[in-house]
């Protein structure tokens, strides 16, 4: 895969260890000659488009938010901003010719929210779940936790502070953001889950002899894996994926599998299986012995 277009499945931004896991270094290379990637700092690439919302908040004297702010942060996203996204005093006037391609929020925001030209790492979480979709903000939510950038009680205290238009739905991001979601694939993939009746997916739970699925809910016997080609398209990735999934089938649990196309395009099909399966006779309880949670 190009090296761009793998940074752009995992966000826009993303060390060079994830990175080099989707392309080559000479694929990274030569997209880094071109242009195409660039090299914030030893380790670190990122999309070209993050600096130029930089550019466009600064003309606008407005501060970075939502997805863009969090691109700035270098967290990972379901999929990178489609146009800056600037907050402005709600006072203040923003001609439209100076409004094309800029998501322009109006929004009065508190002095703790800013910290320089983004908002602060809460408030970017909170704001975007005030205003995005539930899926791509709770990957950002994740992405912010598993960095170590925010805390959920700091998350939870203040979008329990929003107005109460956008407080259930920030309460619902703050409250199922999870440090242990490994990339915005799998926390999408939860997202789904979340909204199928009857079933409770927790990410990366230990069972005994197998590791860490991907997602899994204890009380139906169930695991969700998030598949990706990239990660299991080779000889002798496609065999552990096959032992790991032999061994958790031998344990008792029924997988359930999805790729990263059905994930990020064809989400009612996914919520369709996976209410399927609620509602079928393929339910199960799993004792408590299978299971060891990890610390």
């Amino acid at each position: 895969m190009r090296a761009e277009h793998a940074l752009e499945r995992l966000g826009g931004v993303a060390r060079a260890d994830r990175l080099l896991q989707l392309t080559s270094r000479r694929r990274l290379r030569t997209a880094l000659r071109r242009g195409m990637v660039r090299r914030d700092q030893q380790g670190r690439y990122s999309l070209p488009g993050v600096d130029e919302a930089v550019r466009v908040a600064n003309r606008l004297s407005g501060i970075l938010m939502e997805d863009s702010a969090a691109q700035c942060l270098g967290w990972e996203l379901k999929h990178p901003p489609s146009s800056p996204c600037v907050a402005v005093p709600r006072n203040r006037k923003v001609d439209a010719s100076r409004r094309r391609g800029v998501r322009v929020r109006y929004v009065d925001l508190d002095p703790d929210d800013v910290n320089g030209l983004t908002t602060s790492a809460v408030a970017t979480v909170i704001w975007s779940a005030a205003r995005m979709p539930f899926d791509e903000a709770l990957a950002l939510a994740d992405s912010a936790l598993r960095q170590g950038h925010v805390t959920r009680e700091a998350l939870v205290s203040r979008a329990a502070r929003m107005p109460g238009r956008y407080r259930t739905r920030c309460l619902r991001v703050a409250e199922l953001a999870d440090a242990r979601a490994a990339n915005p694939f799998e926390s999408v993939l939860r997202a789904i889950a979340t909204e199928v009746e009857g079933l409770s997916v927790e990410p990366q739970v230990w069972v005994d002899g197998v590791g860490r699925p991907d997602l899994l809910d204890a009380s139906l016997g169930l695991v969700v894996e998030a598949d990706s080609f990239e990660f299991h398209g080779r000889r002798r990735a496609l065999k552990r994926d096959c032992e790991r999934y032999n061994a958790l089938v031998v344990r008792g649990w029924l997988v359930l599998r999805f790729t990263w196309e059905h994930v990020m395009f064809e989400p009612d099909e996914v919520r369709a299986v996976l209410t399927a399966f609620v509602e079928g006779p393929s339910r199960r309880a799993v004792g408590g012995s299978m299971l060891r949670r990890s610390a």
